[in-house]
């Protein structure tokens, strides 16, 4: 079996065009959940789906799965299933996402060319809103597959403007019936480019992960006083601002310091509001977010009980007082077994070498992965970039990691 490189790489340079952003160097798209290129984009999906003979459906929350079941399938068969998501990041790179949903489409032609007469029928998936640049925090078609979410809840959550999703997903033409049921596919594979460097430098094409990681996400306000810049000495100053700054660097140091901590925790101090942010005003009140992952849980809740600590040093120490709320807490996800090994021999048939990763990002496997066998494929990322117009990923490799995505869809809906 050989995949058609040409023809992947015509169906994701098409569908950059969707959204696409004027860009100095590389290319840029953005394609917010319920806009009018996000409707372009999954009509084009769609289009292309149909071409290749597949069967197209869209659910409530806008999830499009597009069926191959070929007279060899048995219909009833728990289908193999494959995909990714559409939707971007503002000015986000043409590959993050679209790659895992043309890669699956493109393996499934490839079976076809090949004539491969698999047991169970194949999926073809795009879930909704998987960035949450929009609505929600992110993953909400993949949420609402997993049983997380129910559909109502989904179609409730409001955009910047009081937009529920079910009016934007109406107002595109795709909001469909019913949910997408996870837990009914006998397998879930996903292609994602890295967003990081580990292929690239080691040389391989391919990346089997073996866990997502964990995630946890926390709001902080720390509020003084404002006052005049000029007239207030220094002595009497309840400066927000400078408390906050001794607290991003707490939260750095804790990456380090704390229990259970190794090389692969972070901690991201990612956004601050500063008020009332003007120059000649001591700042009275600092909003921020702390971002927390690893694959250890343990090291997430001890970095998490660190800026706990070191709110209440600063509470004591200044004339400052703190909020903090744990908003949300994803554990890490392990990827399954019989997957990972199936991944790895169809690399070895195809000749596209393979290496044992985690993923550091979250993807919509992490809530398929709680409810059916499931597994993550990274494709290398040039430099690691990501969320930019200059991620890239080579042609060449986004073939490879579909050769191997075809390879194990031989194997798998087979059985």
């Amino acid at each position: 079996m050989d995949v058609n490189q040409q023809r992947l790489r015509s169906d994701l340079e098409a569908n950059a065009e969707f959204g696409a952003v004027p860009s100095a160097a590389g290319r840029g798209r953005t394609v917010l959940t319920g806009t009018q290129p996000d409707r372009r984009a999954r009509e084009f999906l769609c289009e292309r789906l149909r071409d290749a003979g597949l069967t197209v459906r869209v659910d409530a929350v806008g999830t499009v799965v597009g069926r191959w079941c070929p007279p060899s399938a048995d219909p009833e068969a728990a289908p193999v299933a494959s995909g990714s998501h559409l939707d971007s990041v503002p000015e986000g790179g043409i590959f993050d996402g679209p790659l895992g949903v043309y890669g699956a489409l493109e393996a499934v032609r490839t079976l076809q060319e090949a004539g491969v007469e698999p047991a169970r029928p194949v999926e073809v998936v795009s879930f909704t809103e998987e960035e949450g640049q929009r609505f929600g925090g992110g993953l909400v078609g993949s949420g609402v597959a997993a049983g997380e979410l129910t559909v109502d809840e989904a179609l409730a959550i409001e955009d910047d403007d009081g937009i529920p999703l079910g009016d934007a997903l109406a107002d595109i033409g795709y909001r469909g019936e019913g949910a997408v049921d996870a837990a009914g596919w006998d397998a879930w594979i996903e292609i994602h480019v890295e967003q990081s460097e580990r292929l690239v430098d080691a040389g391989v094409p391919a990346g089997v992960v073996s866990s997502i990681v964990g995630l946890s996400r926390c709001a902080v306000e720390i509020a003084g006083e404002a006052d005049h810049a000029g007239s207030t000495s220094m002595a009497e100053r309840a400066d927000a601002l400078t408390a906050a700054s001794e607290f991003v660097l707490d939260v750095e140091r804790a990456t380090g310091t704390e229990p259970d901590v190794s090389e692969t925790t972070v901690a991201t101090v990612g956004k601050l509001g500063v008020s009332p942010n003007a120059p000649n005003v001591i700042p009275g009140s600092v909003e921020l977010t702390v971002d927390v992952r690893d694959v250890s849980y343990d090291a997430i809740r001890s970095v998490i009980e660190a800026t706990r600590a070191s709110l209440a040093r600063l509470e004591a120490e200044r004339p400052v007082t703190t909020v903090f709320e744990h908003e949300w807490d994803r554990r890490p996800v392990g990827m399954n077994e019989r997957l990972r090994g199936a991944l790895h021999d169809a690399g070895e048939a195809a000749g596209v070498g393979t290496l044992d990763l985690h993923s550091g990002a979250g993807h919509d496997t992490m809530h398929v992965a709680t409810v059916t066998d499931a597994a993550l494929l990274f494709a290398p990322s040039v430099d690691g970039v990501s969320h930019n117009p200059r991620e890239w990923t080579d042609w060449a490799d986004c073939a490879a990691v579909t050769r191997v995505l075809a390879g194990t869809f031989a194997d798998l809906a087979g059985e």
